[in-house]
């Protein structure tokens, strides 16, 4: 039997790397040039797709890699120097959201990458990545890979940078190339922490499951149904773990970040044990704000976050699933009986239906300009919500949306909020359509978000991604109204501008402004034809200056 080339020739540095890539499983890499990776990648059979600006780039990485649960890794690769600067955002939101994507730029010579002012990423990007080493020798480059994978696929999910410096490009890896890809392990909580969470939980008399992105990462989403239907314990998400819980099952409160359901409010403000699985519980304005006094159960795979923000009286440290099978298997040994849900359901079913009564007015709003709540409810009416990956802009769009939409599948909702860069849901939106070609993908935005990281609408049209990309115009930063009335009023500083459907179609994409609350729907429809004849698509409805969120402070 021949052996591989692999086994004896002496390759050059790309070549290598590529070749690694592949046996990790990257099909795709993402980036702008010059970065000699994207041209090895070509040659390798390895789609390189080249954007406009390198943070959306780095954002569509990330949600090939979210949307795996972290088994495909999304790679992106950029120029030395302002390339990697222009790059730090998207590192930083992924490393804010605990996203595992490997981030390979382009570094200076050797001889010049530790002399100032030269950007040295290794160096300026270790604040948000989970570690950052360059390629000195091209004979380390399987064990630096090797460290890059295993951080990658291990552990709490965090960016990765590995540098290539930009005058070893021609220089020799030794054969054999020695790479297999990396084991995945997981790690399981203490036994005794899990005896006395399981008595906590069973002592409680109103209980909450509170359910992050650790359920996603974990595939950990039939442990955590099976848990709250056995306990009769409700659940809601924090914004990143939307979709882990179906939000239409009896249980469901919803999700939570700035802009909440009353449901997830009122049921963790009464509630005495609040069990918080696959989350950080990080303090942050754009989260579900804890109530405080409760006795908490904290199940993570970080110890570091046990007690950083909450006071935990359990902690329970490992894989969610993991975290939830050990509960599960303890109160399948103590033959604890399953548990009805008729009067919390009921209760759930009271709160929710008072609630939409209260926004039923502004969701089915027939004024012009369009009210964004009508926009959003009409849309989640006209599409399969569960063949469906939606995700929203930071600021409006994300207050709009995120409470009202009922997600039914896991990984159909990428929600984000601990940092709030404008533009970060084109890239998502991008980057799901690239992981899931056979699902209809929209982000939802608005008109300051597009100033941002509109340009790289041409990227979906270029690079054949088409996208649902719902854009919200009032022709204002609408939030800042209330903290900027003299400079609105005097200079009219909150004022923006623009035809986004024009500049679609301009891009060559499909463009359509929407003005009437009649069109809303046969747009949508219209939009949904196009990207199934491959084309992107901008729907921009014109909107009214709308300030009023589902917000409701803490009880407690």
């Amino acid at each position: 039997m021949p052996h591989s080339p692999w086994e004896e020739k002496r390759v050059k540095v790309g070549e290598a790397i590529i070749e690694i890539l592949k046996r990790e499983g990257v099909e795709m890499v993402i980036g702008y040039p010059v970065n000699h990776l994207l041209e090895h990648a070509a040659e390798a059979d390895v789609r390189p797709i080249i954007v406009r600006q390198e943070r959306t780039g780095i954002h569509m990485a990330d949600a090939i890699s979210r949307l795996s649960s972290g088994e495909k890794i999304g790679v992106f690769v950029m120029q030395l120097g302002p390339g990697t600067e222009n790059s730090y955002g998207g590192i930083a939101q992924a490393y804010g959201e605990s996203v595992p994507v490997l981030v390979m730029p382009g570094g200076y010579p050797r001889r010049l990458a530790h002399i100032e002012p030269n950007y040295n990423a290794s160096i300026s990007m270790r604040d948000v990545t989970k570690s950052a080493e360059p390629i000195n020798v091209p004979a380390d480059i399987p064990n630096i890979l090797r460290r890059a994978f295993s951080r990658l696929r291990n552990g709490v999910k965090a960016p990765v940078l590995v540098e290539i410096p930009n005058d070893i490009w021609n220089e020799e890896v030794p054969g054999p190339l020695n790479y297999r890809p990396v084991v995945t392990t997981r790690s399981g909580p203490d036994p005794k922490a899990v005896v006395a969470a399981v008595d906590l939980l069973l002592e409680a008399r109103k209980p909450v499951l509170y359910a992050g992105q650790g359920i996603h990462y974990a595939k950990a989403w039939p442990q955590l149904r099976a848990l709250a239907e056995r306990l009769a314990i409700p659940v809601c998400t924090s914004l990143e773990g939307k979709s882990a819980f179906p939000e239409d099952h009896p249980l469901a409160l919803g999700a939570g970040g700035a802009a909440v359901p009353l449901a997830v409010r009122q049921f963790l403000d009464q509630s005495d044990v609040i069990f918080g699985i696959g989350c950080s519980f990080t303090e942050t304005s754009f989260g579900v704000a804890m109530p405080r006094g409760k006795r908490v159960i904290h199940g993570t795979l970080a110890a570091d976050h046990i007690n950083k923000d909450i006071e935990a009286e359990v902690a329970l440290v490992g894989d969610a699933a993991l975290i939830l099978e050990a509960m599960l298997a303890e109160l399948e040994r103590r033959g604890t009986s399953p548990r009805s849900w008729t009067y919390v359901a009921d209760e759930i079913a009271r709160v929710r239906a008072a609630w939409l009564k209260e926004w039923m007015p502004k969701l089915t709003s027939n004024e012009a300009p369009l009210s964004p709540y009508r926009v959003l409810w009409d849309l989640q009416k006209t599409v399969d919500v569960a063949n469906t990956i939606i995700t929203h802009d930071a600021g409006s769009p994300r207050d709009q949306l995120s409470p009202f939409w009922v997600s039914k599948e896991p990984l159909t909702y990428i929600g984000w909020g601990k940092t709030t860069q404008l533009g970060y849901g084109l890239g998502l939106a991008m980057g799901a359509k690239l992981a899931h070609p056979e699902k209809l993908c929209i982000n939802v935005w608005g008109d300051a978000a597009i100033g941002f990281t509109g340009m790289d609408f041409e990227t979906a049209v270029r690079e054949r991604i088409p996208i649902l990309s719902v854009l919200l115009n009032n022709f204002s930063m609408a939030m800042e109204l209330p903290i900027m009335e003299a400079a609105t009023k005097k200079y009219r500083a909150t004022d923006i501008s623009g035809n986004y459907a024009q500049f679609a179609a301009a891009l060559g994409g499909y463009g359509e402004r929407i003005t009437r609350p009649e069109d809303i729907v046969p747009a949508i429809r219209r939009g949904i034809e196009q990207t199934q004849r491959g084309v992107p698509v901008l729907l921009e409805f014109i909107t009214c200056k709308e300030l009023a969120a589902s917000r409701y402070h803490s009880f407690t």
